[in-house]
């Protein structure tokens, strides 16, 4: 197969790039009135309107053609079979499993893996019930009333995005915490205000060895063990484990009954709707993480049979390689006008920037192109008093994804038509902006006219659905899962491993010791590390 950069679809984009790429989306629209209608895909109760990007329908048609060139069609059927398509960890990448149906057949090595998934979900539905009705106790005979996940990366930020999501569904009874980062004062604040009789943690780990995690997890257990004064027989009460290593969870003081698995081929980012999930089961009840895997299934179902040109992943996906790789933007804003979507962002920057940071093909070879973009945002109309004046008028191009609901599930007055109102405003101001002749008829003074134009041609998506709930939020995550795997498929790279991370964990595990050492180590790192090593040391107490 030709490289990304010699197939025929990518020459005549390049072409059509040179004669698309200077229009106006104010002439686009001029000379198409159905544009606003036409430039729109809807599937999964999910309405995507496109039209405001800097496009036409030929451009659309060749992105197209570059996706079929590239064998996303054979690249879909591979991931949804089960075939080893993580090629450096030698793994299958079957996260759309976790939402399989019962009664589905995945096979793995020659096993089906969904009766796997549904006895592990029966487990964590069985263990959730005891919790949430309070026939769980903890060492003293008190009813669970927090709950504290334990993880770091994919085993943090899907459920706390999931949690802050799906609030509005949670049992309010209940207290969730969420511990990640290594500081400290990360443990120290979330537990500050919590009663160890009525805390139970969740430690998630797959190997039980990941250091910020287990670190915090001991860190938990020495804290729970203090405020009960049950001594280490306590712990099997007030701990639980989602990870595969039996023999540590078990020597950690957890009873192994109560742990919960998954498997290599889910991806920590990918393993939100697995038993990195319960958390957001024991937040939403059984019922409800059941219709979040509802949604996302659903939205896996229009990915794997929707021709591309009406495919929202695909579509999502070919708008990213447009603006990434032939107008040059290196971010996209996400911008999500409903409050509970807060961490949204944040999970996505894992999503896709672990997924396609890479510079190096499936055969070893470099790049001669961009990969992957970097993802940030913020919700509603808070980012419209920050951000959004670079986005208007700054000299960056930056694509947004509006997220928009027609209901609110907190109706109050005026609120949800103001917030609705200021998502179309602030789409319509990107794309057609305020022109020279339109800021000189409002009689601004001639030296201040420069200082508010707008030059518009900003590009947005608009993603609507009717109204935030589990179901909805499986359906935006599984969009953007797919958009990136699309994206990876062009570029010819493996979305699924995440070396990247692996060199800073190693030097991070060869520079503790040296901090920790009672005698002056003797220090082999750059000068400029050994010198901070050095002053860390002399600073400490």
């Amino acid at each position: 197969m030709p490289t990304l950069t010699e197939r025929a679809a990518w020459k005549a984009l390049e072409a059509h790039f040179d004669e698309v790429g200077p229009m106006h989306l104010r002439d686009l629209f001029a000379a198409d009135p159905t544009r606003g209608a036409t430039l729109t895909a809807e599937a999964a109760g999910l309405f995507l309107d496109y039209s405001k990007n800097r496009l036409t329908a030929e451009t659309i048609k060749l992105l197209v053609q570059l996706a079929e060139e590239s064998g996303l069609a054979a690249g879909i059927e591979a991931m949804f079979s089960g075939e080893k398509i993580n090629v450096t960890e030698k793994r299958a990448v079957l996260h759309t499993a976790l939402r399989a149906p019962k009664g589905s057949t995945i096979l793995v090595d020659g096993r089906n893996v969904v009766p796997d998934v549904h006895e592990v979900l029966d487990k964590m539905a069985a263990f959730a019930d005891r919790v949430r009705s309070g026939a769980w106790t903890g060492h003293t005979g008190k009813r669970i009333r927090n709950v504290v996940n334990i993880g770091i990366g994919g085993s943090d930020l899907g459920p706390v995005m999931a949690y802050e999501a799906l609030r509005s569904y949670s049992d309010r009874a209940l207290t969730f915490r969420y511990v990640s980062n290594v500081d400290s004062t990360d443990f120290a604040e979330a537990v500050h205000d919590l009663n160890p009789a009525e805390t139970l943690f969740i430690v998630s780990s797959k190997t039980f060895t990941t250091i910020e995690t287990m670190t915090n997890a001991h860190t938990a257990r020495d804290w729970s063990i203090a405020g009960l004064g049950g001594g280490a027989a306590s712990v099997a009460k007030h701990f639980v484990a989602v990870s595969t290593n039996a023999a540590e969870v078990g020597k950690f003081g957890i009873d192994t009954a109560n742990m919960f698995g998954f498997w290599d081929w889910v991806g920590g980012r990918y393993s939100m709707d697995s038993a990195i999930g319960l958390s957001t089961m024991l937040a939403i009840g059984p019922g409800g993480f059941r219709q979040l895997l509802a949604g996302f299934h659903e939205m896996d179902e229009h990915f794997r049979t929707a021709p591309f040109a009406q495919n929202l992943p695909v579509l999502m996906g070919l708008l990213g390689i447009w603006y990434g790789n032939f107008f040059g933007a290196a971010t996209v804003a996400v911008l999500p006008y409903e409050q509970y979507l807060k961490r949204f962002p944040a999970y996505l920057q894992q999503l896709t920037m672990e997924s396609n940071g890479k510079y190096i093909t499936l055969d070893g070879t470099p790049v001669d192109y961009d990969t992957g973009v970097i993802y940030w945002g913020e919700p509603g109309t808070n980012g419209q008093h920050s951000f959004y004046q670079l986005i208007h008028q700054g000299t960056r191009m930056i694509p947004c994804d509006f997220i928009a609901f027609s209901h609110s599930l907190n109706p109050l007055g005026r609120h949800h038509d103001i917030l609705i109102a200021n998502v179309l405003a602030q789409a319509e101001a990107l794309a057609f902006g305020k022109t020279r002749e339109q800021v000189e008829a409002g009689g601004t003074a001639a030296w201040l006219v420069p200082h508010r134009v707008f030059e518009g041609n900003r590009p947005s998506n608009m993603i609507w659905a009717d109204r935030l709930d589990p179901a909805t939020l499986g359906k935006l995550v599984a969009l953007y899962e797919h958009a990136v795997f699309t994206q990876g498929i062009l570029w010819g790279i493996d979305s699924f491993d995440q070396w990247g991370v692996e060199l800073g964990k190693v030097l991070a595990n060869r520079i503790i010791p040296e901090l920790e050492s009672a005698k002056e180590p003797n220090l082999t790192h750059d000068s400029s590390t050994n010198n901070l090593i050095r002053r860390y040391r002399k600073a400490k107490p």
